[in-house]
């Protein structure tokens, strides 16, 4: 007789827990109790009012936004925040340019101590650098910047930096300028060397080589970094407060002069709400195009 095979016992499965994915649980819940939650807290302040005693709490509304908008202070330190984090932006996309292109196409060595120049100042402290463009940008003949055109002659009295946008976007450059270029190399990584050295050897000149083939194809990158010295720029504190002054104030420094100084926290937190909303917004369109970017070359 046959023998019959006996089945074999039924393994529960735990694939599920066992899930790579399983693994961001921790980070999640890091995120959720130490950044959302405090986050939706500090939105609904904005809508919130504050009673005589400093207790806040109802009735809702949205006054503060109001006040914000129609007071002309706060208007002008929201479009000085916009306008150097823009500039900021622009700038930096015009230097990264080059200076990625050497850390993809350059020579091994030159790619090397050009990648150490980037990153070693990120482990700085921010404050540190900040105090050292103090002393370059001040305005001064002790200024080491004013010093040193003073001494060559280009200048006949010290230049007026400090406490100004230029010396705010100055500053920001130098300290935001890795998140540009890492990820505009990333990008120029990615495209065939052979593509440019075709369109040069079919006659197109050096400027057409760029914006017909490696501006469009780097736009991945050029949009992720620009998007990022943005976000970085438009939230920043430390610089506006030490270099900028308070005639180069964004809304970072005016939100926690509300907080700390009046303490008028649910007006403070309608100026941080109104800064994260303009993030927010400027990365989702940054996603829209670079999402456009795509379907757009997969229908091609």
């Amino acid at each position: 007789m046959t023998a019959i095979p006996t089945p074999m016992p039924r393994v529960k499965s735990t694939w599920r827990w066992q899930s790579p994915a399983m693994l961001i649980i921790p980070l999640l819940a890091f995120q959720l109790f130490f950044f959302f939650a405090p986050a939706v807290k500090l939105m609904l302040f904005s809508l919130m009012t504050q009673s005589a005693d400093g207790n806040i709490g109802t009735p809702w509304t949205l006054s503060h936004y109001w006040h914000f908008f129609s007071v002309a202070l706060y208007s002008d330190v929201l479009w000085n925040t916009l306008r150097i984090s823009v500039m900021t932006s622009l700038i930096a996309a015009v230097l990264a340019y080059p200076v990625a292109t050497v850390l993809v196409r350059g020579h091994a060595l030159l790619a090397r101590i050009l990648t150490l120049v980037i990153i070693a100042p990120l482990a700085v402290s921010v404050v540190v650098r900040a105090y050292g463009w103090q002393l370059i940008l001040n305005n001064g003949p002790t200024g080491l910047l004013n010093y040193v055109l003073l001494h060559l002659g280009v200048i006949d009295r010290p230049n007026t930096l400090m406490f100004t946008d230029w010396a705010v976007i100055i500053a920001s450059l130098q300290i935001f300028f890795p998140m540009m270029v890492l990820p505009l190399a990333s990008a120029l990584g990615k495209i065939d060397a052979n593509l440019p050295f075709a369109a040069r050897t079919l006659g197109a000149p050096p400027w057409q080589v760029f914006f017909r083939i490696i501006f469009p194809l780097s736009l991945p990158g050029l949009v992720a970094g620009m998007t990022l010295v943005f976000s970085l720029a438009a939230g920043s504190y430390v610089i506006p407060a030490l270099i900028g002054g308070p005639r180069a104030q964004m809304l970072g420094n005016l939100a926690e002069q509300q907080i700390v100084a009046v303490y008028d926290w649910p007006f403070g937190a309608t100026i941080a709400a109104i800064l994260v909303f303009i993030v927010i917004a400027v990365n989702t369109l940054s996603m829209k195009l670079l999402s456009g970017r795509r379907l757009h070359g997969v229908e091609k």
